[in-house]
């Protein structure tokens, strides 16, 4: 499973930043893979200066918690891991602790310097974690770990993600993050679960009725243990 990376108080923390930037939406809304949903985490909201050194502060609390030691290299996914591993980077350097940050072009430069990857290099043995903001079905995951690796002999040594939708993709019985883990042989932890943001939300900006579409649609799309 899943690591959790945040104790209570951490999670409280996160949830913060997300209400400040209006990070979380309730209705009737569609997902990135085109599942009905109840509720969206959007972490480009996070648009602040302010918005964004608390949140990288979260995640840097998470590499201490779960990679400690263990990192090199944070790698942001584009578009949206992008100022997550410029920022988480950057926290990390507040507590003394050095590490790079990379991320990929959607397309690659045929000029200039030219290729995908763009910050730090990946070079043999250099220990990457991958930081992205939500998982649904873990596409950009998938595509992360091919394209690390075949820049260079790294260790892509985990994943760690805002907020874990508990939801499966491929395989009904484990989760997106989870399946992502156990196909591609790494580490996987959140700061938060959905079940996480929505104990800490209920009766302060949602309620009854939401909490209950949560639920029902963890229900459905949850991973199932066999």
């Amino acid at each position: 499973m899943a690591e959790r990376a945040l104790d209570d108080a951490g999670i409280a923390r996160l949830v913060d930043v997300l209400v400040d930037a209006e990070a979380l939406r309730f209705g009737d809304l569609i997902t990135k893979s085109g599942r009905p949903t109840p509720y969206f985490v959007n972490f480009g909201q996070v648009r602040t200066g302010p918005q964004l050194a608390a949140l990288a502060e979260c995640y840097a609390d998470g590499i201490e918690h779960v990679f400690s030691g263990e990192v090199d290299v944070l790698f942001g996914p584009a578009y949206k891991g992008i100022p997550l591993a410029v920022a988480t980077s950057l926290a990390l350097q507040r507590r003394g602790i050095d590490v790079g940050f990379s991320f990929d072009r959607k397309e690659a430069k045929d000029h200039g310097e030219g290729g995908t990857i763009v910050g730090a290099q990946p070079a043999d043995g250099d220990r990457i974690v991958i930081l992205e903001d939500v998982t649904t079905a873990g596409t950009s995951l998938r595509e992360s770990l091919p394209l690390l690796r075949s820049a260079a002999d790294v260790d892509v040594v985990g994943v760690l993600v805002g907020v874990d939708r508990l939801e499966h993709a491929d395989e009904p019985s484990e989760t997106a993050l989870d399946g992502i883990g156990r196909m591609l042989g790494v580490r996987v932890a959140a700061l938060a679960t959905i079940e996480d943001v929505a104990r800490r939300l209920h009766g302060r900006s949602i309620g009854d009725e939401d909490l209950a579409r949560i639920r029902s649609h963890l229900d459905r799309y949850g991973a199932r243990p066999a």
